[in-house]
């Protein structure tokens, strides 16, 4: 399948803040190897990722302490990846905002067009209704752009 020049582009800003990034804040990362979120996050770190969980209900998650909310979190977020669904993703994205990260990275199924563009307007890279799994594999772990 051949690509269009603006999603070849689009390809290619994703890789390369792929590349750049190095912290992913994973919002709603459940601590059962048997979710998804888990295993998007624990395949992320073994890509070299540092991985924060944000879970409210969750102490521990793939070695490292969870925090209850993104505005709990110490240091500095390249990358927010949601696990939520729809309606939680306003406030997610106010709180990715307030704490200055680089992007919000909406899973598959999740989105909120207001609240997208606000985050767009705050200088975030943005990208909704994709897995962050799938997306590093197509682009970066097979030789992508």
């Amino acid at each position: 399948m051949t690509q269009t020049a603006d999603e070849q582009r689009a390809d290619e800003q994703t890789a390369r803040f792929l590349r750049q990034i190095k912290t992913i804040a994973v919002v709603g990362l459940s601590n059962n190897p048997g979710r998804i979120s888990y295993e998007v996050a624990a395949y992320l770190q073994s890509q070299g990722y540092e991985i924060v969980p944000v879970n409210p209900n969750a102490r521990m998650v793939l070695g490292r302490s969870a925090q209850p909310s993104l505005r709990d979190v110490q240091g500095k977020i390249d990358l927010v990846d949601v696990f939520r669904k729809s309606d939680a993703v306003a406030e997610i994205i106010d709180d990715a905002i307030a704490v200055g990260a680089g992007g919000i990275w909406l899973q598959l199924g999740i989105g909120d067009e207001e609240a997208e563009k606000r985050a767009r307007d705050a200088g975030m890279f943005v990208i909704s209704n994709r897995c962050l799994m799938m997306e590093h594999r197509r682009l970066l772990a097979h030789g992508g752009p």
